[in-house]
């Protein structure tokens, strides 16, 4: 410390030190006074940045907070704060969603604002600008259920996707040629094209797509099916380890993970072993097998 103290007598030091003070009060005042308002703007910050998103998650779950998944009606291209019952909460942002774009969500729920709300999902599709989207954006947003509100069964929307870029292509196309379609639904529009008739996800399919397109578990996590066991058995999040050590807690600790990959190594002895990749509640860890 006496050495740290010392170098910090330079001028040019001295500057820095005060005025970072000023805005690690300024923060600290924000998020003390409005933490959701706080952690919207820091999310929206860090948007393409996986990791952060992820600690400010775990974050806002620590004090207490929501964090809403995304919603083609109610979200908007950046994370926003809404307040249910007088509690607010963080409505994730649809340009977070990975591979979506920001123009391309900007456009969405520009076309929102103005036109209101969608009705169904070839209403989206109709509505939105063919140009700007595609479909591995459409397949990214449902599996982030972001069109739970248009329709919860995931499944179904993920497999009628290509119909749904063919009627954006069309609509597009009409629109082009000012022509209508001589058998359109009259006044209410063309009907909507039927959906497949396939069951809905599994629990444990839902959360591994939200995981590949958001890049963490956002509304649930699988392992939280076993809760009541993993405490029983004094199992820590991983969160929690490097604060133990540093606490003088004990080094050896009880973790458990779903596997999200792994890489198998020859050592120089000729024995094999592996890096695994896990997940838990709270985050990403990786552990070496041998």
């Amino acid at each position: 410390f006496d050495l740290v103290d010392k170098f910090a007598g330079y001028g040019f030091n001295k500057s820095h030190a005060a005025a970072y003070a000023i805005v690690a009060y300024q923060t600290a005042w924000l998020k003390a006074n409005h933490p959701v308002e706080f952690f919207a703007a820091s999310m929206t910050l860090d948007l393409s940045n996986t990791d952060k998103l992820n600690l400010f998650r775990q974050e806002v779950a620590r004090l207490g907070y929501d964090i809403l998944p995304p919603d083609a009606n109610k979200s908007e291209a950046a994370f926003t704060v809404e307040y249910r019952e007088s509690k607010g909460a963080v409505r994730y942002a649809l340009a977070a969603v990975r591979n979506v774009g920001l123009a391309a969500m900007q456009a969405l729920v520009a076309e929102r604002t103005a036109n209101g709300a969608f009705r169904s999902l070839f209403d989206l599709a109709r509505r939105m600008d063919a140009k700007q989207i595609n479909k591995r954006q459409l397949e990214n947003l449902v599996k982030a259920g972001a069109f739970d509100s248009l329709d919860p069964n995931r499944a179904r929307v993920f497999a009628a996707i290509e119909t749904l870029l063919r009627t954006a292509q069309a609509t597009a196309e009409e629109r082009e040629t000012q022509q209508n379609n001589l058998f359109g639904g009259g006044a209410g529009g063309p009907a909507d094209p039927p959906l497949p008739k396939i069951p809905d996800w599994s629990l444990h399919e839902r959360l591994q797509a939200e995981f590949e397109s958001v890049g963490f578990y956002l509304t649930a996590h699988p392992l939280d099916a076993y809760a009541i066991g993993l405490k029983r058995l004094g199992v820590v999040r991983s969160g929690e380890i490097a604060r133990s050590l540093a606490s003088g807690g004990s080094s050896r600790e009880r973790l458990a993970g779903t596997v999200l990959g792994k890489k198998e190594r020859t050592s120089a002895k000729g024995n094999k072993f592996a890096f695994v990749q896990l997940s838990d509640a709270a985050g990403t860890f990786e552990i070496t097998v041998f």
